[in-house]
């Protein structure tokens, strides 16, 4: 018992190691090395920084998230749109709800913008560590841009067999690569330890004092130590809270201290180009190759997290109804988590190789990278504030409060890098915040504009063309919203064409606010052969119509369901029309037997 207690105890955070801190884990390849191209490597600015990226890791993933957001969670679920669900049971209406809900959209659209600025830079600066290897100097920047392009398209290509088997590896390759972080910055460490006092808060303060608006501006890249902390809470669901933050307490000490390990070498050879690299190859050419791979394998398997991790939001937001119904495949048998979505995988990964042939060095990259982090994190702490404002815990809302204007000071930091490509963080943000946006409003002027029917009313004109005894022989399936009101395309069907079955069985699924949960009840007497069928799921629910029908004794002729066919003038409600047209309906969405359905047309003006 206990060894299979202290088993899985390891085992969680080798599994978290290798599934939620690929991001925040490849920050040290670059961090330093972008923040000291705009700043001298002077003994006060190298201590300066240093304070910096201890504090802000501090206040800004382990507070925020390990803390904070970690202890709001639904059945172990975490991230934004989760949070949105907590704001909605707590304000049931008004206002606050109102900015709940956009701000929560706001907050997946920039992680999802996120999610294609993070691999770029990940991969690109790894690959740019092959200048570091004798005989590759002189390689040009073009050849690794089309390397990580080449690394990129791979790991998209692959994403469809599913990551099942692969997940098991990724934690042993993260525990190797992290265990050499923090080997090597002790080792650097050894030769200067003096600077292990760098996490003295006076030292954040001199710098400031010294640099003035300069120095506030550096924070814009000293925030790409914290990039990837939001995953802790996102990807809460996967693993449990107690993995991720036990292993997080590792990770945060192989970071820091390679970052302080790092420190030491700038200020012995402060002219350095790549900081991490550089230190690597002083402390042993034999082993700058094999580390090289690892950073490369760590970036991989961070850019894998994240692809996961967006794959999982537009999930949250398809089975909420904030998105279309994009074609979903499952690649796992054990892991219910383990999803595939193909448009969203090829949008991304052309995004990705756009982004790394546009800004072409990983410094250019972290122009545009910092803007849609810091927007999620500020976005983050306002909703928990509402959140904690209605709770028990009203202590922790002035806590909340200041970890938010720190968010803030951070975001507003990064201003000045619209100009340099921040634009584009914010130009990929929008087209899923625009898609929401559309696809939600566009929903409810539908649903007025069909003019469903209310089942008192069909109930009546249903009955009559019933007793005619004029029925189809077999079992006739119909989906629709809600039980109480029936849509125009059964309308059609049975009153208008008098398309009635021996036994009609109306099916409505229901999204519950919680992740997880499958109930089916079955009604049989609504009326002369007419039968509800009603699946109440979580929102992360994998459904199986097909079989829960049949555990209920249904087996079904034919499956008539609702097409529509928008009219409009409105350039709204023709993008809402083509995005319809585009993506499968909720039948397709839900892979029930080709051969058995009917699409039904309606059209309708909006």
């Amino acid at each position: 018992m206990t060894h299979k207690t202290q088993d899985s105890f390891w085992g969680g955070i080798v599994k978290a190691l290798g599934l939620v801190f690929g991001d925040i884990g490849t920050s040290p390849i670059y961090t330093l090395t972008v923040v000291f191209t705009l700043t001298k490597p002077t003994h006060a600015n190298v201590y300066g920084i240093l304070c910096l990226v201890f504090w802000t890791m501090t206040i800004l993933v382990t507070a925020e998230y390990a803390w904070l957001a970690m202890s709001l969670g639904k059945k172990g679920q975490g991230g934004e749109i989760v949070l949105r669900e907590i704001i909605i049971k707590l304000f049931k209406q008004g206002r606050v709800l109102a900015f709940a809900g956009f701000l929560s959209f706001l907050g997946v659209s920039l992680l999802l913008g996120d999610g294609v600025i993070t691999p770029a830079i990940s991969i690109l600066s790894a690959v740019e560590g092959l200048l570091l290897i004798p005989g590759l100097e002189a390689t040009r920047q073009g050849v690794l841009v089309v390397i990580a392009a080449l690394i990129a398209f791979t790991l998209f290509f692959f994403q469809s067999r599913g990551t099942d088997k692969m997940a098991g590896v990724f934690g042993p390759i993260m525990i190797l690569y992290f265990g050499s972080l923090l080997v090597s910055g002790l080792v650097s460490i050894s030769g200067t330890p003096g600077i292990v006092a760098a996490i003295n808060p006076m030292y954040a303060i001199d710098f400031f004092r010294e640099n003035g608006i300069a120095g506030y501006f550096v924070l814009s890249e000293v925030i790409l130590c914290s990039t990837g902390g939001e995953a802790l809470y996102a990807d809460m669901g996967h693993l449990g809270k107690k993995p991720i933050i036990r292993a997080w307490y590792f990770v945060f000490a192989a970071l820091y201290l390679n970052y302080l390990g790092q420190g030491a070498f700038l200020l012995k050879h402060p002219d350095t180009k790549n900081i991490l690299f550089g230190m690597i190859q002083e402390q042993s050419s034999l082993l700058y190759i094999p580390f090289l791979l690892l950073t490369i394998m760590a970036t991989i398997i961070a850019s894998q997290s994240i692809i996961s991790g967006v794959f999982s939001i537009v999930y949250q937001g398809i089975t909420t109804r904030l998105m279309p119904l994009f074609k979903v495949d499952y690649t796992s048998k054990h892991i219910q988590s383990q999803i595939y979505i193909g448009v969203v995988n090829w949008t991304l990964m052309c995004a990705v190789i756009f982004v790394m042939f546009f800004f072409q060095k990983s410094v250019n990259l972290a122009a545009a990278y910092g803007m849609a982090v810091t927007g999620s994190m500020t976005i983050t702490a306002l909703m928990m504030i509402m959140v904690f404002s209605k709770t028990t815990k009203k202590w922790k809302v002035p806590v909340v409060a200041v970890i938010a204007v720190i968010d803030l000071i951070y975001f507003t930091s990064t201003f000045p890098k619209f100009v340099h490509g921040a634009y584009w963080s914010i130009a990929l943000a929008s087209v899923p915040f625009i898609t929401i946006q559309v696809w939600t409003k566009g929903q409810r002027q539908l649903y007025r504009a069909l003019r469903p029917l209310d089942l008192d009313i069909f109930m009546l004109s249903y009955e009559q063309i019933y007793g005619k005894n004029k029925n189809i022989p077999g079992t006739a399936l119909f989906f629709l919203k809600a039980l109480d009101v029936i849509p125009p395309y059964i309308v059609h069907c049975m009153i208008r064409s008098n398309i009635i079955y021996e036994r009609n069985i109306l099916i409505s699924i229901i999204r519950t606010d919680e992740p997880f949960g499958n109930i089916a009840r079955h009604k049989k007497d609504v009326g002369t052969g007419l039968e509800f069928f009603q699946i109440s799921a979580g929102y992360m629910e994998l459904l199986d119509i097909e079989k829960q029908l049949k555990e209920h004794g249904i087996v079904e002729k034919v499956i008539f369901y609702g097409i529509e066919d928008i009219e409009t003038r409105n350039p709204v409600w023709k993008l809402f029309a083509l995005m319809k047209k585009l993506t499968p309906n909720f039948v397709q969405f839900n892979k029930l037997p080709a051969t058995k359905l009917q699409g039904v047309m309606t059209r309708v003006e909006m």
